[in-house]
């Protein structure tokens, strides 16, 4: 891949123009269009030249006989990280997303549903939101109801009035007194924290000299633990997957059908967003730079976002490599930002 320094001022301003008309017009670019730019200043046989050695550089490449250029991969990731002018949101796209995602944000899913169909809508491609992970949602209160035999009914309500259910399978049987000074318990020690947190707690007083705790704390450390094991997050919020469909370089039956499948399937494109979970800000993956055949032609823009200033998901922006990055970068910021802010316990 090329570097910033391998180009010139001439060469690394004719790359960015070649990139943005093709972002434009999805049509490969020849010498002739680019010799109409006034600040180019160059004849086509220059052009030629110049376009030559980008070619030779692997940033640009001719489809097929066209005598026009399209960007590569490399060019893409140049542009982006070197060439790109991002451009500020438009107040009336920030109040859109302000209005659309603060505006009764009282569910956790319905927020989400909201910032991925917000996503689609304004970029027009796909929008995807991973759920909070959820040892990170923060614990509200909890209750312990008896079943037969030696299971116990869960419920537990997180952050967003969210309330969860599950089924836990004890060493003994417990009587509904135990079950409620168990819960009167973790209630007392462990709400307002993060079920991360607490399962770290509750690790170390498990390994705390036991003759210092009475049994009921042990049981309900013990029931926690059952409870609050970490689970891996296999799920997301997508809207907008079919209109990938309208670009011409996705329109392939065989792509159309790999994508489909990835984004049933979500195992492999949850691997891909959890890269982005330790990301600083936006990170951007432009075609078979995410690993992932079915993106091969594709780029995913993300942001996490964050709840109580940790990381919980990411959300991003799927669709075509030559995608408008300057406009969909802020896109993505600023909706991560603000979904943050409409998550954050009032």
């Amino acid at each position: 891949m090329a570097s910033g320094p391998d180009l010139n001022e001439r060469s690394a301003y004719l790359l960015k123009a070649l990139v943005e008309r093709y972002i434009q017009d999805g049509q490969p670019v020849g010498s002739r269009v680019l010799s109409k730019d006034p600040l180019l200043k160059l004849s086509p046989a220059s052009i030629r030249n110049v376009m030559a050695d980008l070619e030779e550089m692997g940033l640009i490449h001719s489809p097929h006989t066209s005598a026009g250029r399209v960007p590569t991969v490399a060019g893409y990731r140049l542009f982006v990280d070197s060439l790109l002018t991002v451009k500020p949101l438009a107040s009336s796209d920030l109040d859109q997303l302000q209005s659309g995602l603060l505006a009764d944000a009282d569910k956790t899913g319905d927020v989400l549903s909201k910032a991925s169909r917000l996503l689609s809508d304004m970029t027009h491609m796909a929008g995807v939101v991973t759920l909070p992970r959820r040892e990170m949602v923060t614990l509200r209160h909890i209750e312990f109801l008896p079943m037969s035999s030696m299971r116990v009914l869960v419920i537990f309500v997180t952050d967003g009035e969210e309330v969860h259910n599950k089924i836990i399978h004890t060493q003994r049987q417990f009587s509904p007194a135990e079950l409620q000074q168990a819960a009167n318990y973790l209630n007392s020690v462990y709400a307002g924290l993060s079920l991360a947190k607490i399962r770290e707690q509750v690790l170390r007083e498990m390994e705390q000299d036991q003759q210092r705790v009475n049994q009921g704390m042990i049981d309900a450390v013990s029931m926690a633990q059952l409870t609050f094991a970490q689970q891996p997050n296999d799920d997301y919020v997508l809207s907008g997957e079919t209109n990938l469909m309208g670009f011409s370089e996705l329109s392939d039956m065989d792509r159309l059908k790999q994508l489909f499948e990835a984004f049933s399937q979500k195992r492999g494109v949850i691997h891909l967003l959890d890269q982005c979970l330790l990301a600083d800000g936006v990170q951007i993956f432009i075609g078979e730079e995410s690993g992932y055949s079915a993106f091969d032609h594709c780029s995913l823009v993300t942001a996490p976002y964050s709840v109580n200033d940790e990381v919980v998901g990411v959300l991003g922006v799927i669709g075509p490599t030559r995608m408008a990055y300057e406009k969909v970068i802020p896109f993505v910021d600023v909706t991560a930002k603000i979904l943050g802010a409409a998550l954050n316990p009032k």
